[in-house]
């Protein structure tokens, strides 16, 4: 028999993917505790980074105390939900950000995916950026939002956005099933 060894959301190492954050995050889901957001006004590319970052700090910091209580608890001792916020406050600031992976440049990219795919567009809203205090000839904050395809997207295609766009590569990519 043989047993597919997988993980069912977010791939090895992450406990959920981008694509799908993505997705729920533009829908005004709020998800993994996120910012939840009017899906009519979007957000900026910059805000949806840092929310997928943060959010999954999070979840890190969530499996990494659960793992530490399940120990403690295993031992014989009672963990109270003060001390299990503890835990998990203090596993939160032990996560690093560069921990968490994705570069602001790979997000950029896998967003650009997105965009060629149709699932996000450009708002009428932009703002001023922070730097343009300093500088005022850099580019404005563009918001973005789901498309109608974007919503209508199966959530398998959401898993891998790049073999979306590109079918013929996908294969040669995946491995084979023994």
């Amino acid at each position: 028999m043989v047993i597919r060894l997988a993980p069912t959301r977010g791939g090895f190492l992450r406990p959920f993917g981008c694509g799908w954050f993505i997705r729920e995050f533009l829908l005004g889901n709020g998800p993994e505790g996120s910012t939840k957001i009017d899906p009519k006004r979007g957000a900026p590319q910059a805000d949806i980074n840092f929310e997928y970052k943060e959010a999954l700090a999070r979840a890190t910091a969530r499996e990494r105390a659960e793992r530490i209580i399940s120990n403690v608890v295993v031992n014989g001792a009672d963990v109270s939900e003060e001390e299990a916020e503890i835990i998990y406050q203090r596993e939160l600031k032990r996560v690093s950000r560069k921990f968490t992976h994705m570069r602001y440049h790979s997000f950029l990219m896998y967003f650009g995916v997105l965009k060629r795919l149709g699932w996000v567009e450009t708002t009428n809203r932009t703002e001023a950026s922070a730097i343009q205090d300093n500088y005022p000839s850099a580019p404005e904050r563009t918001y973005y939002k789901l498309t109608k395809a974007g919503i209508e997207a199966d959530e398998e295609l959401w898993q891998n956005p790049l073999f979306t766009l590109y079918p013929q590569i996908g294969p040669s990519h995946m491995k084979k099933p023994i």
